[in-house]
């Protein structure tokens, strides 16, 4: 069966214009498909770590036990392109091709266009099943105007200049990952493995993407709505007592955690924690482990699957309402509004 010459055939019979309504159903079935082909576009200055992307799916290919991603590394012009880090990669110019996913690089800085890209990138929305972007490749998708209309994320550092660029999006400064119709965008760095790890998932189903994960020695995917910054990042002691009382704090959210407590844990008196951790963390210990409690409930209630009340046990807080209090000072809003922004972000395509 050429597989390859009937895609070819199909799509050149249809006709695309620009306010096409692009949707699986338009698409012969991918699960007839033994491989998906999934394409990295990239630039010269492309961020050489969203070359990790690919390494999702080929450990996904190893975890089904045969080729359900056949990987490639695209660029305008084809041959060797060189990364922000100096290290070049070998890439295939664009053709013809159709691509079940297309994924487009992003860079430290906002990336570089050219026509030939752009115009690329405008003829594969309708040919693929999934266009997506990581980092500032959301300006590459902006700039060919794939993403009028649409909510979109990308790194935090360039999220204002993206709105301002391009107010037909709606940009969503805060995001992981943001699924709106086919096209996906990332955040910026090692977003693009949650990204490539919810791509696998809704191929392949959440127990592979997990095993994938496990690979990759890392927790299993960061859902899209989970914040870009972390409580964990922002809680750096410099001494090892007061890293040992919060990795304690960390595995026991579950009990009433006092200053009692983890002073022990330190090998200090209650005193001289409460000042050690203010002097060190810039935060009281109890601010510090509501945030904690605060970050560990946001992932669960966006990953779904547990109810508020079972969360809120899991992480310490005695009931939902004092859970619920805690996220209108961190957030803004109640968790019920954060697991119903996560549903509409997984949504699937209309």
């Amino acid at each position: 069966m050429d597989v390859e010459g009937d895609e070819e055939r199909w799509f050149d019979s249809q006709e695309f214009g620009p306010d096409t309504d692009v949707s699986n159903d338009m698409f012969p079935s991918f699960k007839d498909i033994m491989t998906q082909r999934i394409g990295l576009v990239v630039f010269p200055g492309f961020q050489i770590l969203d070359l990790v992307a690919l390494s999702v799916f080929e450990l996904a290919n190893a975890e089904a036990g045969r080729t359900v991603y056949e990987l490639e590394v695209l660029s305008e012009h084809g041959g060797p392109v060189a990364s922000t880090a100096g290290v070049t990669v070998d890439s295939r110019a664009f053709d013809r091709r159709r691509f079940d996913t297309l994924l487009v690089a992003g860079s430290t800085t906002v990336p570089p266009s050219s026509g030939g890209l752009l115009d690329f990138l405008r003829r594969a929305l309708p040919r693929t099943r999934r266009l997506g972007s990581i980092c500032t490749g959301a300006f590459v998708l902006a700039e060919a105007g794939l993403l009028d209309g649409r909510r979109a994320t990308t790194h935090w550092h360039f999220a204002r200049e993206l709105q301002r660029g391009f107010p037909a999006i709606r940009v969503e400064e805060d995001g992981i990952f943001i699924q709106d119709g086919p096209v996906w965008t990332s955040a910026g760095m090692t977003a693009c493995i949650d990204l490539a790890l919810a791509l696998v998932e809704g191929d392949l189903g959440l127990e592979l993407s997990r095993a994938v994960a496990r690979k990759l020695v890392i927790y299993h995917r960061r859902a899209g709505g989970q914040s870009q910054f972390s409580a964990l990042l922002e809680l750096e002691p410099r001494t090892d007592r007061i890293q040992q009382a919060l990795d304690y704090a960390k595995k026991n959210l579950h009990k009433n955690l006092s200053v009692d407590q983890l002073a022990e844990v330190a090998h200090l008196s209650p005193r001289q924690f409460s000042r050690a951790f203010l002097a060190e963390t810039g935060q009281s210990p109890a601010r510090a482990i509501e945030k904690l409690r605060v970050e560990t409930a946001r992932i669960l209630i966006e990953e779904g699957g547990q109810s508020v009340d079972r969360i809120a046990a899991q992480t310490g807080f005695s009931d939902p309402e004092r859970m619920r209090r805690a996220f209108h000072r961190a957030f803004g809003q109640p968790p019920q509004s954060l697991r119903r922004a996560a549903a509409r972000t997984h949504a699937p395509a209309m």
